[in-house]
């Protein structure tokens, strides 16, 4: 579980990043890898929750 909660730190800060950087500076590559990380993270907090409840199950 803080494996997964790691890695949804890094997708959360490279979205952070990368979405500044087109808001910003309108940066149409980092529109592309905020998006890609959005993704993920969507993935990712899918997985958090599912071993979140098994985990209150226990």
């Amino acid at each position: 579980m803080k494996e997964l909660v790691a890695q949804i730190k890094e997708q959360i800060a490279a979205f952070t990043e990368n979405a500044d950087l087109q808001v910003e500076k309108n940066n149409k590559a980092a529109g592309t890898r905020a998006r890609k990380a959005a993704l993920e993270l969507s993935k990712l907090l899918k997985d958090f929750r599912k071993v979140s409840v098994e985990e209150a199950k226990k």
